[in-house]
């Protein structure tokens, strides 16, 4: 069951590349049921792949993706902007 999981990542990330600018949100949306970590996983593996093989904007865009997934599913922590420096620093 795992490998079908896996290619339905995989699915969703060929839907996520072949959509016109702009409509990635709502592929997402459709897709919710495999909002995930394991798709941020596979998002990363998918981007690294295609860096190797000379796509680099495949891969920039494949990274932006999962960067932006992991930071609303709470698994990546935002990068701390001088606002939140500033209110750590006030606190």
């Amino acid at each position: 069951m795992a490998s079908s999981r896996q290619e339905q990542y995989f699915n969703l990330i060929d839907q996520l590349l072949r959509c016109p600018n702009g409509q990635e949100p709502e592929v997402l949306d459709a897709n919710a049921e495999l909002i995930d970590q394991g798709l941020v996983q596979a998002l990363v593996q998918v981007g690294t792949m295609m860096a190797h093989e000379s796509n680099p904007d495949g891969a920039k865009f494949l990274f932006h993706v999962a960067r932006q997934l992991a930071q609303q599913l709470g698994l990546y922590p935002e990068s701390a902007t001088s606002s939140q420096a500033q209110s750590a620093t006030s606190s």
